[in-house]
């Protein structure tokens, strides 16, 4: 993640809390220390220790040291300690309840993730995300989704082609949508038109469209048309992709599955702050 972006928004989010300051501590403590732990409270996947919850602390100012700070990415048991900081309890009092809300969401969206990817162990396959996630934190969830074994998919509207249903409804049909893409759009850029039955597939392949997503297919339509596409395009997966599913989804030779639940109901998991 770009600090420089980073650190603007994890400053909005400080303000969101502080308002006018913290009337409980700011009433209680002046220049005293203290030192506290991170502890995980079920196993987990790491992600945002040193990179978001250490940051939130330096910002809020005051000299704070860190100790054990667990890599973004690494699998951790119950009881294992996160990070420690020692700094002045003014500040870790300020940033104690942001730095967990943050640090409980993204550890959740990487500890789901690897669920989705240990599912698919052995498969040439890839396990990316959605736009589906929260407002104001997807530069943060879709990192997470990194951490956890996965890949991103187009970050915004601005990032890629992406042909959907109602688009398709809207214009008439892919072949015109697909020929006002080609007369507007940069080179650079691949087209990726979503299907919902294999006459659009076929109607894909004709358009040479780059990128063809699967949407909402049972498995047996899916495994079709991937025959069909016999390598003439990148094929995705979406739609209806559970733990429970993905095995058999990544089983038919798509190239890529989608998932709008690694970010869109990834449980918070339970992390505590522990003052030594």
């Amino acid at each position: 993640m770009d600090t420089f972006l980073l650190d603007h928004q994890l400053r909005k989010f400080l303000e969101e809390d502080l308002e006018h300051g913290d009337v409980t501590t700011d009433a209680i403590f002046t220049d005293e220390t203290a030192m506290v732990q991170c502890i995980a409270r079920e196993p987990l996947v790491a992600c945002g220790m040193e990179t978001v919850a250490a940051r939130i602390f330096c910002l809020l100012g005051g000299t704070s040291e860190f100790g054990q700070l667990t890599p973004d990415g690494s699998r951790q048991k119950k009881g294992a300690v996160l990070f420690s900081v020692r700094g002045p309890v003014r500040t870790l009092l300020r940033g104690e309840r942001v730095a967990l809300n943050l640090v409980q969401r993204l550890c959740g969206i990487a500890t789901l993730t690897a669920r989705f990817v240990d599912k698919v162990q052995g498969l040439d396959v890839r396990i990316v995300d959605t736009r589906k996630t929260t407002p104001g934190l997807r530069m943060l969830e879709k990192y997470a989704v990194r951490c956890g074994g996965g890949a991103n998919h187009r970050y915004s509207l601005s990032d890629g082609v992406l042909v959907k249903d109602n688009h398709i409804a809207a214009c008439g049909s892919i072949t015109e949508a697909v020929h006002r893409l080609r007369a507007s759009i940069t080179h650079t850029l691949k087209i990726e038109v979503e299907c919902d039955t294999l006459a659009q597939v076929e109607e894909c392949l004709a358009c040479k469209v780059e990128i063809i997503m699967l949407d909402n297919m049972d498995t047996t339509t899916m495994t079709e048309a991937v025959m069909m596409i016999n390598g003439r395009a990148m094929i995705e997966a979406s739609g209806g992709v559970s733990l429970e599913t993905i095995r058999r989804i990544a089983e038919t030779g798509v190239d890529i599955i989608s998932v709008g639940t690694l970010t869109h109901s990834a449980p918070a998991v339970d992390i505590g702050l522990d003052w030594i």
